[in-house]
C-alpha cells in the first residue's frame, strides 16, 4: 500500500486523529482571544489586541494583510484560526435613509439587521436568533417560527457588516453610535452568546460603544434579567404592550409564565443594581386593543409604582410604538389622534413618554416587521401560511 493510500485509510478509520477546526475569531471577546493567543498559539496576550483592531476597526479579515504581525504568527493564525464574517444576501435602502440587510447564517437560514440614521446618531438593530421561540401575536418575526440561536460570531458579524458598509471608525469617524438587540429573536434566550457579543460592542478594541448605548430588549425573561444585571452593564428595554395580565398574556404569551408583577420586580432589581439608570418600556399601540384611555391610565399607574419602588424620578420611560402591519395580521395601527391622546394621558400623569417615529416601513424594516429565512423547527410557519392562503394574502418570505 502506498504512503498516500495508507494515510487516506488512517483518516477514514474510526478514532483516527483529525485536525481541530479553526477558531472563528468573531466568536471571542477580548479575554477569550488573549487566552487563545497565549494557550493555543503560544504568543503574548497583547497580540490579541492588534488582531482585534485589525478586524473591528479596520475591517480586515485576511491575516496576511495584518502587517504588524510577524510572518510566523500569521502562519500560526492561518493554521488555527479564521475570521469568517456572515454573507450578505441582499440589502435594501429605504427612502428615509433606513437600510436593511438580509444576512446568511448557514445554507438554509438568514436573518435581518437594520440601520436607522438620525441626526447625531446611527442605530443598528441586531438579531439574536433565527426566527423567535416566542409567539407574540402582533410580531411578524414570530410567524416564521424558530430554528436556532445565533453564535457570538453571527451576532457581532452583523455589527461588522454594517460598520464596514458605513465606513465606521471607532473613536474617530463614528457613524454607528448605538446598537439595540431588538431584531429577530428573544436575546435572553441566547444569553451567553448575546452577552459576549455585547462585550465586544462595548470594548475599546471592538466598537467602543458606551454601556448606555447598547440596549437589550426582552419580552420578560425574569430569571435572565436578574442574571444580566449581575454580569453585564447595558441599557434594558422591556416589551410590555399591556399593563394588565389578561391582555398582556394574549399579546405576549410569555406573560403566563412571568406575569407583570414578577416582571416589574425584576426590573426594579435591575435598576437598583445600577444607580441613575432607567428602563424603557416598549408599548406597541394597536387599534381598539390596547390604545384606549383606560389602558393609558393602567400604564401610568404601573409606571408611577415603578418610580416609587425604585425611589427614582423617571426610572420608567415609555416608548410608544405605532403598530406596523404585515400580511395576515389581525391587528391595525392606532389612529394618530388615539396615539397622541394616549401619550397626553401619560404625560399628564408625569410619565416620561416618547412616540417612536416609524422608519423603514417601505422595506418592511420597521419595528415588528423583520422576517428572514427560517427553516422552522416548529409548526408555526406552516400554520401561518394556511391562514394567509385562507385570506388570499401573500407572504413575501415564502
Amino acid at each position: 500500500m502506498s504512503g498516500v493510500a495508507a494515510s487516506a485509510q488512517s483518516q477514514a478509520l474510526p478514532g483516527a486523529a483529525t485536525a481541530a477546526p479553526r477558531k472563528n475569531i468573531f466568536d471571542l471577546d477580548r479575554t477569550e482571544l488573549e487566552d487563545f493567543f497565549e494557550q493555543v498559539l503560544g504568543e503574548k496576550r497583547y497580540r490579541a489586541h492588534q488582531v482585534m483592531k485589525w478586524i473591528h476597526h479596520r475591517y480586515v479579515t485576511d491575516f496576511d494583510e495584518m502587517t504588524d504581525l510577524g510572518k510566523a504568527l500569521r502562519a500560526k493564525l492561518h493554521e488555527h484560526a479564521e475570521v469568517r464574517a456572515p454573507i450578505v444576501l441582499t440589502e435594501k435602502p429605504s427612502v428615509d435613509g433606513t437600510h436593511k440587510w438580509l444576512i446568511g447564517m448557514d445554507p438554509k437560514n438568514a436573518i435581518e439587521a437594520v440601520f436607522i440614521p438620525e441626526k447625531g446618531r446611527g442605530t443598528l438593530c441586531v438579531s439574536s436568533q433565527v426566527g423567535c421561540a416566542l409567539n407574540c401575536s402582533f410580531c411578524s418575526t414570530g410567524t416564521q417560527g424558530f430554528n436556532r440561536n445565533l453564535t457570538t460570531a453571527e451576532i457581532i458579524g452583523q455589527v461588522w457588516v454594517v460598520a464596514r458598509h458605513l465606513g465606521n471608525m471607532p473613536h474617530q469617524r463614528r457613524r454607528l453610535t448605538n446598537v439595540v438587540m431588538m431584531g429577530m429573536g428573544e436575546p435572553l434566550m441566547n444569553f451567553d452568546n448575546v452577552v459576549r457579543a455585547m462585550s465586544i460592542m462595548r470594548d475599546d478594541l471592538g466598537y467602543g460603544l458606551a454601556n448606555k448605548r447598547v440596549t437589550l430588549s426582552t419580552a420578560g425573561m425574569v430569571p435572565m434579567i436578574d442574571k444580566l444585571g449581575e454580569l453585564s452593564d447595558v441599557s434594558l428595554a422591556v416589551s410590555l404592550h399591556a399593563a394588565n395580565d389578561e391582555l398582556r398574556t394574549e399579546l405576549v404569551p410569555l406573560n403566563k409564565k412571568y406575569p407583570i408583577a414578577q416582571l416589574m420586580a425584576a426590573c426594579e432589581r435591575y435598576v437598583m443594581r445600577k444607580p441613575r439608570s432607567s428602563i424603557t418600556f416598549e408599548y406597541t399601540l394597536m387599534r381598539g386593543v390596547n390604545d384606549q384611555p383606560e389602558h393609558a391610565r393602567q400604564l401610568a399607574r404601573l409606571m408611577k409604582q415603578f418610580d416609587n419602588a425604585t425611589q427614582m424620578k423617571d426610572a420608567a420611560k415609555v416608548n410608544l410604538i405605532p403598530f406596523n402591519p404585515f400580511p395576515g395580521t389581525r391587528y391595525e395601527r392606532s389612529s394618530e389622534d388615539d396615539i397622541r391622546a394616549f401619550q397626553q394621558l401619560l404625560q399628564q400623569a408625569r410619565v416620561l413618554t416618547t412616540v417612536r417615529r416609524t422608519r423603514g416601513d417601505d422595506i418592511d424594516a420597521a419595528c415588528g416587521q423583520l422576517k428572514g429565512q427560517v427553516m422552522d423547527r416548529t409548526r408555526r410557519q406552516a400554520t401561518f401560511r394556511k391562514i394567509l392562503a385562507q385570506q388570499g394574502a401573500g407572504d413575501a418570505s415564502a
